[in-house]
């Protein structure tokens, strides 16, 4: 295997070139697309279809909503990790529930995401506490997934910049992180929430973090609001950071954030990586396919009403109409 080294680091350790995608868009994304209610089949066939372009970690839902008939639904493949959000231990009781009535060899999850935020006023308009009290209470969650033999991801909101309070300490960034990491979190999402990160406070956030942190248990989230999703993907490579969320067509946005676009799009990342020294981890041929995920894109997006976000899944729609001509 070839190796690459994390440029311009404090660091000189070589980092594998293998890069994890964590799909978001069934969950994050489509939580926050308000404008058309979507079908519960529907959702299963987003799953369905992203895992057979490749994907092997894809957020199917958060445990609410319609989730335990989207998992249900789901055409389970071994070696697929399909994560839910559980936002309380209510929401982890009672997919555990869930679970109890429904054995499987292959379970309909092995995996819960849990989430805060790196700033109080953030935490409080979400989930109406302080981030100290969210920790607090993700601690019990965190144990009980465990116990379960359930991995646990950790989700950090507003990592650089917070629509309530400013420009973010990113040395609380890295306290919250580590203190997810402490409780048992396999990972942590680190989330450019509002999408206005530029490419050199990403750096400068992750050398911030990686003091606490274990740049092998850190992931990146970015929001593509202004346009540096795929670039600020690209410093969090550089930095060491080896899986990254993105989501199908750009879905998504922020309730809590005003203004925030969709996640940055997984067509988008592909197409960037593609031809580089990062080679994309998956199930089609050994990676995900670019070309099966922006007819997802596309297909996902009309079902909203709506074009796809994603700048790649334009491009390709546009030749191949020009194709046509």
């Amino acid at each position: 295997m070839s190796f690459v080294r994390a440029s311009r680091s404090s660091t000189t350790r070589l980092y594998s070139t293998l890069v994890n995608i964590v799909e978001v868009g069934p969950r994050d994304g489509l939580q926050n697309e308000k404008k058309v209610a979507i079908p519960v089949a529907t959702k299963v066939e987003l799953v369905n279809r992203l895992v057979s372009a490749g994907v092997t970690n894809v957020e199917a839902g958060s445990f609410m909503g319609g989730t335990a008939d989207v998992l249900k639904g789901i055409d389970r493949q071994k070696g697929v990790h399909y994560s839910v959000l559980v936002p309380n231990k209510r929401g982890l009781d009672d997919l555990v529930a869930l679970l109890d009535t429904h054995p499987s060899n292959v379970p309909l999850t092995d995996e819960v995401s849990v989430f805060t935020a790196a700033t109080d006023a953030f935490n409080k308009a979400n989930l109406n506490c302080t981030v100290k009290d969210s920790l607090d209470k993700l601690r019990l969650v965190t144990r009980t997934a465990l116990d379960r033999g359930l991995r646990v991801r950790g989700y950090v909101s507003v990592v650089i910049v917070c629509p309530y309070s400013g420009k973010v300490d990113y040395k609380s960034v890295r306290e919250v992180a580590k203190e997810l990491v402490e409780m048992g979190c396999y990972q942590v999402s680190l989330g450019d929430t509002v999408g206005q990160a530029r490419p050199h406070q990403v750096a400068e956030m992750l050398e911030e973090v990686k003091k606490s942190v274990p740049v092998e248990k850190l992931a990146g989230h970015f929001h593509d609001t202004y346009g540096t999703g795929v670039a600020n993907v690209l410093a969090a490579l550089d930095r060491g950071v080896r899986t990254i969320d993105a989501s199908v067509g750009g879905l998504g946005g922020c309730p809590y954030s005003p203004g925030a676009t969709g996640n940055v799009a997984t067509e988008d990342v592909l197409y960037a990586l593609q031809g580089s020294p990062y080679q994309v981890a998956g199930t089609n041929n050994g990676t995900i396919d670019l070309k099966e995920m922006v007819d997802i894109g596309w297909w996902i997006s009309s079902e909203l009403a709506r074009p796809s976000a994603s700048r790649v899944g334009r491009a390709v729609r546009a030749k191949a109409e020009r194709a046509k001509l």
